[in-house]
């Protein structure tokens, strides 16, 4: 999984940064709750970040608890309701697949991948009983992607293309058909910037094992990181990912949410790809959304 969308904790107020902490802790239930413990190893900001665009229920107010996480004063979370159990099914499934990805590709080590595949493979199966057209969405793209990295692909859209159509899928099941092609757009272009900031991410890794990335063959790089000139050109292509999709978000009232929202998309992203480019990304720390010093 990935983890690199997440908002600017200085553009949210006290009370929004809670509504935040709120859906990933009731994602984390979630988890738990449909899948067993080892099921809340996979929690990220993204599938976060998709709860929060699904939301559906009005006025709907946190609960608090005490987990293993916080195991003395408890934290506020939302209880189960449809956005989050959609958000822990489809992560289910995408990281089954990324992990089946990892299995097949040569210039990886394979024994965490394999005790990964293990322990999510009921969760899996469970999960793609729930959600038949994710999975196959899943599947479909990532073997497409498979081909393309086997074929060391010169190009950044081609791969980047199967990636976002695989996340414009988690759309599907949103109720309302308008809200479901604004959100096919917007999930689209964030998934083409997740997989463009992961290849950034994943350059000096995949040039030492030998592994296909993207950047490597689009910009004929030499070393494990990036020109200035290859930089540049990245960095217009993310940047117009991100512009894009705060064009289809200005397309719906997202209500309470929005500040949430906007706080990722208007600021949040553009922090976590500097950071990627300029080495200094940590996965499971927020303080780079904003320069805070808070964690979830």
């Amino acid at each position: 999984m990935f983890g690199y969308v997440r908002p600017s904790l200085a553009r949210l107020s006290e009370g929004d940064k809670e509504r935040f902490r709120a859906v990933y802790c009731g994602l984390c239930h979630t988890l738990g709750r449909r899948y067993g413990p080892a099921a809340r190893m996979i929690l990220n900001y993204d599938f976060t970040f998709l709860a929060v665009l699904l939301w559906q229920e009005e006025g709907a107010e946190p609960q608090r608890r005490r987990c293993i996480a916080h195991p003395l004063s408890g934290r506020g979370y939302y209880p189960g309701n449809p956005a989050l159990e959609l958000a822990a099914d489809e992560s289910v499934i995408l990281a089954w697949w990324q992990i089946q990805d990892a299995l097949a590709d040569p210039g990886r080590g394979k024994a965490k991948y394999r005790a990964a595949a293990l322990a999510l493979r009921s969760a899996y199966e469970k999960a793609r009983r729930f959600r038949p057209a994710f999975d196959g969405a899943a599947r479909r793209q990532l073997e497409r992607l498979r081909a393309l990295e086997a074929a060391r692909c010169p190009s950044l859209d081609e791969p980047a293309d199967a990636f976002a159509k695989l996340l414009a899928a988690a759309a599907g099941e949103a109720g309302n058909p308008v809200k479901r092609r604004i959100l096919e757009q917007l999930l689209y272009h964030l998934g083409r910037w997740i997989y463009l900031v992961d290849a950034a991410d994943d350059l000096a890794e995949d040039f030492s094992s030998g592994s296909y990335n993207p950047l490597l063959s689009r910009y004929g790089l030499e070393q494990g990181e990036l020109t200035e000139e290859a930089r540049a050109g990245l960095v217009v292509s993310l940047d117009h990912s991100i512009r894009l999709m705060a064009a289809a978000y200005e397309l719906w009232d997202f209500g309470p949410w929005s500040p949430i929202i906007q706080a990722t998309v208007y600021e949040g992203l553009f922090l976590v790809g500097r950071a990627v480019l300029e080495g200094t990304f940590q996965p499971n720390d927020l303080r780079i959304a904003g320069g805070s010093k808070e964690q979830l």
